[in-house]
């Protein structure tokens, strides 16, 4: 594997540390802002709808630029979000600051993934787009617990500060450890090429599929610390220990993920959205009773956001490996949680903590549904059994005079 997919893991790293670090220091940034923990909460959902719905248009203006430069253009963007975000005066700063960090990581993890897939052989790329969202899953394990520690002890402005230092060191990395994509492939195609691919109408059921796929998961995960705290009844000070667990087995399962999602994408994706819903129905039956709903908890984190890198295998094997068709897959990814967020939460007034995870088993549903075109199409193609009967060969035609 090349070392340089291992440096674009630690700019991901980044990028996601700065995405989730506003969960975890609500209360000292409604303080410091002069703010309600619900306004705080929409920093969140305006990070999110940023990367939704900015980020392609941003990768776009960057087409045609080399793919390095394209980063090292989208580190400094972020970088500028994260220090006005240090020194937000106020709420509304504060928004723009999440805003513009909000498009730059989404054009990165386009930019990012696409590299990752052309410096590597393409019977590997599964395994490539695994190490290099290795740095997704390290910003749950690592990223947010140690935002959150920095903000609690040296103030929420210190863990943004954190962050912008780490973004310096990413983009410095990057800059070394990287090599330029040679022109003929970093600049093959026009945009016009580039938005050729979705004219097919397989490529936007295949996003649509990531959407269910992430949603089903972000429907357990967004609400784990109340579910845990009120209706399993662990204690506030265990619930970080427990998402630390959840987290180390993101990062188990997206390396197994990596490993079979060349040779094995649509099995994998299949097995994956089965265990999912299993999880989450048994998290819904099972969430009073501490073991068993720290198992399924753990399961979900096994078989959910890990499925990462065989959606991006099968993405970009009926789309392209260009930098805007993953861009547009990270927006349907990002609208899934999205999606799981808005219906959580009414869900939970209407009908308690547990309605989530029925929200996560439904999307698991339609995530299935959604492969069953492929799933067809495969079984079409399939070669007949060796020991099926062959068919008799055809008469050949007798002359006449």
């Amino acid at each position: 594997m090349p070392r340089a997919v291992y440096v674009l893991a630690l700019g991901i790293f980044a990028m996601v540390t700065s995405e989730f670090v506003v969960a975890g220091l609500m209360p000292q940034m409604a303080d410091g802002l002069d703010a309600t923990i619900p306004e705080i909460g929409y920093l969140i959902t305006a990070f999110a709808v940023a990367m939704a719905f900015g980020g392609p248009f941003l990768t776009v203006a960057l087409l045609k630029l080399p793919q390095k430069r394209a980063l090292m253009v989208l580190f400094g963007i972020f970088l500028g979000g994260n220090v006005l975000a240090a020194l937000a005066p106020d709420y509304w700063t504060m928004l723009v600051a999440r805003v513009v960090t909000g498009v730059a990581s989404q054009a990165f993890f386009g930019v990012g993934i696409s590299m990752a897939t052309r410096l590597t052989r393409p019977e590997i790329r599964g395994r490539a787009v695994a190490v290099a969202l290795n740095g997704l899953m390290l910003g749950t394990l690592l990223g947010l617990p140690l935002a959150t520690v920095v903000g609690e002890h040296l103030g929420w402005r210190a863990a943004f500060w954190a962050i912008t230092l780490l973004t310096v060191l990413a983009a410095a990395a990057t800059f070394v450890g990287v090599p330029r994509v040679e022109r003929a492939q970093d600049e093959s195609g026009s945009l016009r090429e580039e938005l050729g691919a979705f004219k097919s109408p397989r490529l936007w059921l295949t996003l649509t599929t990531s959407t269910f796929v992430i949603g089903a998961t972000f429907a357990a995960f967004s609400y784990l610390n109340p579910i845990l705290t009120e209706i399993t009844g662990f204690a506030t000070g265990t619930v970080p220990l427990l998402l630390v667990a959840y987290g180390a087995a993101t990062l188990i399962g997206n390396t197994v993920v990596g490993r079979l999602a060349d040779r094995h994408t649509l099995p994998v994706l299949v097995t994956g959205l089965l265990l999912n819903f299993a999880f989450l129905v048994g998290f819904a039956l099972l969430a009073d009773l501490p073991v068993g709903a720290v198992v399924m908890m753990l399961g979900i984190g096994l078989v959910g956001v890990t499925m990462n890198p065989a959606m991006v295998t099968r993405v970009q094997r009926v789309g392209n490996t260009g930098a805007l068709v993953n861009s547009v897959h990270s927006s349907f990814i990002t609208g899934g949680i999205i999606i799981a967020t808005s219906i959580g939460g009414p869900a939970i007034d209407a009908y308690g903590l547990r309605a989530p995870l029925w929200i996560g088993a439904g999307l698991a549903v339609l995530g299935l549904l959604s492969l069953v075109p492929d799933l067809r199409r495969r079984a079409a193609q399939a070669p007949a059994p060796a020991d099926a009967p062959s068919p008799a060969p055809a008469r050949e035609p007798v002359e006449v005079g």
